[in-house]
């Protein structure tokens, strides 16, 4: 391996429902020993940017894929038991119960819809693995004893946003400082690396393994 080559790669993506595409932000970050390096991030991603962009990087490495948006629902509606168990994680951890809310739910329907489709898709990538995992910014930064207080208010705050971007970089996500007025949607990304970057080395802050058929993929923080 040489010194600018990855043995694999993590894509970090902060999903916005299918009409609002202009509002998710995929981050690339390459391997090093013991972290990450940034490679590339876009804003405004519709389903085929994510396809191409992670079946680009399949033809060269193992591609670890945390998507922030559920990728399954439970039958009958509400909550998963894995949504159920995560949000009495997060309220113990100092979030709002709110911040994990049922697939089905009014304002989570279409995001889901989207989380499946993209999923799904990513399924049919030809070269090397593709490893997927549902994922949680706000828990992955907030259960790691991330800075409670932006977490809390990083979809608000630019302050809250600089704050845990240092603290990202400091958990090994390289690189990702240098982003110019990052959007709450970058930050969540690259939370959304960080958590599957963990699942992937075995070291998640939490997790419920995947329960196929209805529950294709691990949900991690």
């Amino acid at each position: 391996m040489g010194p600018q080559e990855a043995d694999f790669h993590v894509v970090g993506i902060d999903l916005s429902g299918p009409t609002h595409a202009r509002n998710t932000v995929l981050v690339i970050l390459g391997s090093r020993p013991n972290a990450l390096r940034k490679v590339a991030s876009r804003s405004g991603a519709d389903d085929r940017d994510i396809f191409q962009s992670v079946s680009q990087l399949a033809q060269k490495t193992l591609v670890v894929v945390g998507l922030d948006a559920p990728l399954s629902y439970h039958i009958g509606g509400g909550d998963r038991p894995s949504d159920a168990k995560l949000r009495r994680k997060i309220v113990q951890a100092g979030m709002k119960p709110g911040s994990v809310m049922p697939p089905t739910m009014t304002r989570m329907a279409y995001l889901t819809l989207r989380g499946m489709a993209v999923s799904r898709s990513l399924e049919q990538i030809k070269g090397y693995p593709v490893r997927m995992v549902e994922v949680h910014p706000g828990a992955a930064m907030a259960l790691r004893q991330g800075p409670l207080e932006h977490v809390l208010n990083f979809k608000t705050s630019p302050a809250s946003r600089s704050a845990l971007l240092s603290w990202l970089e400091d958990q090994g996500l390289h690189g990702i400082t240098s982003q110019d007025r990052p959007s709450d949607h970058y930050v969540a990304a690259c939370a959304c690396a960080l958590a599957a970057w963990k699942w992937h080395r075995g070291e998640p802050a939490w997790v419920v393994p995947a329960r196929p058929p209805y529950h294709p993929y691990a949900f991690a923080c």
